[in-house]
């Protein structure tokens, strides 16, 4: 039966034979495209997760929580280098090629990690350390604020027609994968060494480990083939902003609106989640570690099956999906959360809400790239998410402590419901089909 794929707006007719040689080439660039996310968002993540036992060797406060607000402050500057790092790596993307752009992000991610591995500590240097560390993480903000735009748009392109939803999602599977391993990690060395040692030198060890599986990722990346074509390459108005905001203004915009959202209820969920367990649910540090390990776990497996899901009912109906169980479900969650002393009752918690975010992670991708022609496609996707990413995701953990200090906790809630409400009526702007992609390889 053909029948029209509300996600590709394509019929089963029209969607091509592939080879078996065609599929192994283009599963080998998914995976190699991926892997390399992967490792960056290890070394991005990674920070936030040890800056329980760091936080001290930058910022000698006697206040934990004003330590935790140090470090996250440090962590959300690094997403204000997004913006920067999205437009010119999305212009590199759209101008040389996305493989380039993706050896180069990758390469700047290495530098940025094995910095923070060889930094002195305050008891050093004094006020140099903090300052150093804020550069690294600039630094690397940079370059992973060109790691979302070039890999989504690659990943989508490379995917095969009428899987895409479904190929697309292993972008966030890889990036909830190096969240993954930067808790792995950090759980393995809580196992091998005392919190002391962790807290003296043993938070190093993450960082060398992401510098080093960096090179690796560099490599792969070098064999990928290139998706964008040399006619769109060769435009003169590929990866211009004039471009971008002459004829894809609503686009943008559209695509502004969602990830802004969709970024804060991510960062929620995830990196915040870690401090919230320790700080306000009152969990041990360790039984935190051990909760998030396996709730990333959970949610890493459940994007290829939301995205698989998008194939069938729709990128525009799993994004309202989205906005609207978010808005509905944050503040019993994140209250519940509360008293939640149990671990087994936090984690239960914790997947029901990541379960509403994956709506929207699992195609995070593939929704903006299907709105973008490709000569602006990785400029667009990549300056968009960098944008509202810089603003909304990477302020969740500061926001959050902050109005935590002020006794005003409950706030933050409100406020990624208000976020879940926008997400969802910017949703109605998205297409039912698709207006590019679909049309490409």
């Amino acid at each position: 039966m053909s029948a029209v794929t509300p996600a590709s707006g394509t019929s089963a007719a029209a969607v091509p034979h592939y080879t078996a040689e065609e599929k192994r080439r283009r599963i080998f660039a998914i995976v190699g495209a991926s892997s390399g996310n992967l490792v960056e968002w290890f070394d991005f993540y990674v920070y936030a997760f040890s800056s329980i036992y760091f936080a001290a060797s930058f910022f000698p406060k006697s206040d934990p929580t004003v330590q935790l607000l140090n470090t996250a402050g440090v962590f959300a500057a690094g997403f204000l280098m997004r913006p920067i790092g999205g437009w010119l790596f999305g212009r590199i993307a759209d101008r040389k090629g996305r493989k380039t752009s993706m050896v180069i992000s990758v390469t700047m991610m290495c530098a940025g990690s094995l910095a923070i591995a060889c930094l002195p500590t305050y008891d050093s240097i004094g006020a140099w350390a903090p300052a150093l560390l804020l550069v690294a993480r600039l630094f690397q903000g940079l370059s992973v604020g060109g790691e979302y735009g070039t890999t989504a748009t690659y990943m989508s392109e490379v995917a095969l027609r009428g899987q895409r939803g479904f190929f697309s999602s292993f972008q966030y599977v890889t990036l909830i994968g190096g969240q993954l391993l930067a808790v792995l990690v950090i759980v393995a060395l809580e196992q091998l060494l005392s919190e002391a040692e962790l807290k003296a030198w043993g938070w190093r060890i993450p960082f060398l480990v992401g510098a080093l599986t960096a090179v690796v990722a560099m490599q792969l990346r070098r064999q990928l083939h290139e998706t964008s074509s040399t006619e769109s390459r060769s435009n003169r108005e590929a990866g211009t902003l004039a471009a971008l905001f002459r004829h894809h203004k609503a686009a943008f915009f559209t695509v502004l609106g969602f990830t802004a959202g969709g970024s804060l209820i991510f960062y929620t969920f995830t990196t915040y989640m870690q401090k919230y367990l320790v700080n306000t649910v009152g969990l041990p540090i360790k039984t935190t570690s051990y909760v998030m390990t396996c709730a990333l776990f959970v949610y890493m497996c459940m994007q290829p099956v939301f995205g698989a899901l998008s194939d069938g009912i729709g990128r525009r109906s799993n994004m309202l999906l989205f906005g609207g169980l978010g808005a509905l479900a944050t503040v019993p969650i994140l209250s519940a959360l509360q008293h939640a002393t149990n671990p087994v009752v936090a984690f239960v918690l914790i997947i029901v809400a990541l379960a509403i975010v994956s709506f929207y992670t699992s195609i995070s991708g593939i929704v903006k790239a299907e709105m973008f022609p490709p000569e602006v496609r990785a400029l667009g996707v990549g300056l968009a998410y960098a944008v509202a990413n810089a603003i909304f995701g990477g302020s969740a953990e500061y926001v959050a402590l902050g109005l935590k200090s002020l006794g005003h906790e409950s706030s933050f809630f409100w406020y990624v419901t208000a976020m879940m409400a926008i997400a969802f009526f910017v949703s109605w702007r998205l297409p039912r089909q698709a207006a590019y992609l679909h049309h490409d390889h």
